[in-house]
Formats: structure tokens, sequence, C-alpha cells
């Protein structure tokens, strides 16, 4: 892997694959650069698309204490390694940093995201408050398992399903990674479409749902389409939050070709 270097010192991980304009993947919760990989393969031959370790996962350093601003920073990195200018997909959490970043002025042409886990009800943001708190408490414990089943629990994984993944090699991974939940948490912050904030960024943003997963991602999702000046809304037929690379890729092409999909407009 490539190495970049963030504002702070800390190392970041990245590959690249393909050939055309640069498209970087920013990766979800407990993800690494290789759970993009299938998707970059799908991209690789409109674009050159570069995917990365975020802080403390993979290859990638960590240095504390970790914040927001510190992972745009370490996106702005893999920016600046890939020519100074890029497009940006962010799957779930991933969406989040990656609008984050475009509002806080990366050089960033255009962004898509997919099933951003902001939520619309009340109910959910509670819970939310809830689980930062849970998730705290067993990261200072040192309980990275715990960790990863709050999580796993959190997303709707059954517990008889969590009990299997504990027997499996990858749940090694999943515990080596566990301190980025927080990470990912503060991405998210509240839990609320950030509405104020998406209402800055001032570049063409796809927002992309599967229609077969919960109608509460659609209804998320047609809220920050709304929040962004030049947001747009798209489904994604028989796909749910495990998205295909063969069904997302289609779409991102056309868009980051200066198309846009059909759906929702602003």
């Amino acid at each position: 892997m490539e190495k970049a270097v963030s504002r702070d010192g800390t190392t970041i991980a990245y590959e690249r694959v393909g050939r055309g304009p640069a498209l970087v993947l920013v990766s979800g919760a407990l993800c690494t650069h290789a759970t993009e990989a299938p998707l970059a393969g799908e991209l690789a031959d409109r674009h050159t698309v570069y995917v990365y370790d975020r802080r403390g996962r993979g290859e990638s350093g960590d240095t504390a204490p970790c914040a927001v601003a510190r992972e745009v920073e370490d996106l702005a990195a893999v920016i600046e390694a890939a020519g100074g200018e890029a497009g940006v997909h962010g799957m779930s959490s991933g969406g989040a940093l990656a609008l984050e970043a475009a509002a806080s002025g990366l050089p960033i042409t255009r962004v898509a995201v997919y099933e951003v886990p902001y939520s619309t009800a009340p109910a959910m943001r509670a819970d939310a408050g809830a689980y930062t708190a849970r998730l705290g408490a067993l990261l200072a414990a040192g309980d990275r398992a715990g960790a990863v089943e709050l999580f796993m629990g959190r997303v709707g994984v059954p517990p008889q399903a969590v009990a299997g993944m504990r027997q499996s090699p990858a749940w090694a991974g999943l515990e080596a990674v566990a301190p980025t939940l927080a990470y990912d948490d503060a991405v998210m912050g509240d839990g609320r479409v950030p509405a104020a904030r998406l209402a800055r960024i001032d570049r063409p943003v796809l927002v992309l749902c599967g229609d077969a997963g919960p109608q509460w991602f659609r209804d998320t999702g047609r809220a920050v389409a709304e929040a962004v000046p030049s947001g747009r809304y798209g489904t994604l037929g028989g796909q749910d939050h495990q998205v295909a690379p063969a069904a997302l890729a289609p779409v991102l092409k056309e868009f980051f070709a200066g198309g846009h999909m059909g759906g929702t407009a602003r």
C-alpha cells in the first residue's frame, strides 16, 4: 500500500486501481480498504479509484485524540495524493464523513453517499445517545468484544448470528478495529440530519438508498438530499444496506461523469 501523511502526522495507507478521474471511496464502521475493493474493481474502467484505511484501521496509523476534523484531514491527505482534487463516495457512516468533508471545503468535485444512518425519528436519536454512552464505557474498560457486540446489536444483527461470528476467524479483525467505532459514532453526531451543515455544500451530491431495506433509510436519504442545495435522491431496486457493487457502480459512473440519477431533486 502507498502512504499519505495527514496534518497531525498520522500515516494513512491507501491503494489505487484503474485509470481516469480520481475517485476516493470512504468505508463505514468496522471496515477497511479491503471492504471497498470489490466496488473499486467495478469502477476501475472509468476512474483511478483510491481506497484507504481510515485511521486506526489496517495499515494506517492513529494519533490521539481522534476527532471528526482529524478524519477530514485524513481524507484531504488522500485527495492530495490523488492529484489535489477528486470525487468522493461514502458508504454508511463513511457517507457522513464524506458529506462533512465537502461541507468543510475540501477539493471534492462531487459526492455520492449510500444509506447514511442519520435518523429523522426522535426515538432512534434517543437510542443513539444511549449507544454512545454504553460504547464509551465498554471501550474505556478495554472490552473490545463487547463494543463490537453492542454495535452489531444496534445495526440489527440477531444475537445468535453474533454468537456465530465470534467463532469465525474474522472476529479478531473486528476486535482489532473496535476502538474506531467511537470515531464513526462521532461522525454521526447526535443522529439527526445536520441540515444546516449540509446546506453549506456547494457541489453536486447524490444520495442513494436501497428499496429493499428499512423505510427509515429512505426517509433519511430524502431529508439529506433536500438539505443540500444541489442534492438529488434515488433508490436502487432490490438492494439493502449490503448493496451489491455491480448494482451501485453503474449509477456512480453516470453521476461522477457529470450526469445524475433520476429521483427526487432539490
